[in-house]
């Protein structure tokens, strides 16, 4: 063991002397492997991140809720759209219909959403949405408020023109130290008074982010739009039970819609139930091809960087011919300048990988300063470049390595 750690010395202090008579050399060499690992690395830690994002956009839509909807959340060239064009949209008939029939809901609502613009006073919030929801949002959704409090069942069925603000919202339309509850903002014409304020979620990917989001009732709502129009997207929010699977559940409702909207029994289903994991099955595809685009990418500058590694390395050997000559005429085994060498090029290599992780670290921290997109250069990712740079200096470096290690000493001696 301890010759090992005496030959491994020996091979990076080689190194090293290499990166600084040759520096030009070793720097170019070493660009191919940096750039690879830069490549295949970011890409990697950029997919990562993304998906990391949208996985928590989709959980914050709940794992254990079934949507009834007009359109189901399927993509690709072979949308059949024409088949979905003319279903009508889910109504608040319905829900009743649900909360009375099922067995495995836990709570059921309804929601609506429309854009608009919010004022108070001199201040305006353009683009916000308007979302109008029966009671029972609550239930559904886990609601975390920062202020205030939410809407009372008589406030909900009376369609008492109240609404809960997000923390964007509140931010600009009353200032950093204003206090909205109780103030009355002015959204699409219609006054109503604030009686709650959304914790902050920060950004979403699928735009459904309480933070620009303003809640009223729906039969608030009723009063001023057409919660049955296909403009404002009208759909059910159905939660399972604790034990119910969202098969289960689906099941039911299948039965229950079908029932509702006296569907014939060979007649197709005018309605979609769509869940989050059809969401993440879509984006983990989109993942996968975006990873392997990537890696091949990235594979192409590491092939052109392992062969700039395996050149530098059949030069260092022509260099040090007469050095190995010597070496093995004072009794050093072939294994020992095979290993000095392939240690040589193994440690190129890390260094190069070495760059360019610190480089994705750098452009990590610079994307993080702008607040736009949250990016994380996960350890193993770090793990994954390190190993890639071993493997690269191990393929690069083991035939420079073996014909070193198999030189005649008398002849190294001589050509030297």
């Amino acid at each position: 063991m301890k010759l090992y750690i005496t030959l491994l010395r020996e091979s990076l202090l080689f190194a090293i002397q290499a990166l600084r008579v040759n520096r030009l050399r070793t720097v170019l060499s070493l660009l191919g492997v940096t750039i690879g690992i830069f490549a295949i690395i970011f890409v990697f830690t950029l997919v990562d991140s993304l998906e990391n994002s949208i996985r928590g956009s989709i959980e914050s839509l709940g794992d254990n809720v079934v949507f009834v909807q007009k359109w189901p959340w399927t993509f690709g060239q072979d949308y059949p759209w024409w088949k979905y064009i003319n279903r009508p949209m889910p109504d608040l008939d319905e829900l009743a219909f649900i909360e009375k029939k099922s067995k495995y809901a836990q709570a059921a609502c309804f929601m609506i959403g429309q854009m608009g613009t919010a004022d108070y006073k001199d201040n305006a919030f353009e683009n916000i949405e308007l979302a109008a929801v029966s009671y029972d949002y609550h239930r559904v959704k886990d609601l975390q408020l920062a202020a205030g409090r939410y809407f009372t069942f008589s406030e909900s069925e009376g369609g008492r023109p109240y609404c809960i603000i997000g923390s964007d919202i509140a931010g600009v339309l009353f200032g950093g130290g204003g206090n909205p509850i109780g103030k009355t903002i002015e959204v699409k014409r219609q006054k109503m008074k604030v009686i709650g304020v959304f914790q902050r979620e920060g950004e979403s990917f699928l735009g459904n982010s309480q933070d620009q989001q303003i809640y009223i009732p729906v039969n608030f709502a009723r009063k001023f739009t057409d919660i049955n129009s296909p403009r404002v997207n009208p759909f059910i929010m159905v939660k399972a039970l604790p034990g119910v699977s969202n098969r289960q559940l689906i099941d039911e409702l299948t039965g229950i819609m079908r029932g509702v909207r006296r569907l014939k029994p060979k007649a197709d289903d005018n309605f979609a139930l769509n869940q989050t994991s059809m969401l993440t099955n879509t984006f983990g595809k989109l993942f996968d091809v975006l990873g392997i685009v990537g890696g091949i990418i990235g594979g192409f500058s590491i092939l052109v960087g392992g062969f700039s590694i395996a050149n530098i390395m059949f030069v260092s050997v022509k260099e040090r011919t007469g050095l190995i000559g010597i070496q093995k005429s004072l009794g050093a085994k072939n294994f020992f300048i095979l290993f000095q060498f392939l240690s040589e090029a193994i440690f190129l290599c890390v260094l190069g990988g070495l760059f360019g992780l610190l480089i994705i670290f750098l452009l990590t921290m610079a994307i993080n300063a702008t607040g736009s997109f949250y990016v994380v250069l996960s350890s193993y990712n770090v793990f994954i470049g390190l190993s890639l740079s071993v493997i690269i200096g191990t393929i690069s470096g083991i035939w420079p390595a073996y014909k070193a290690s198999q030189l005649d000493p008398v002849e190294a001696i001589r050509m030297n």
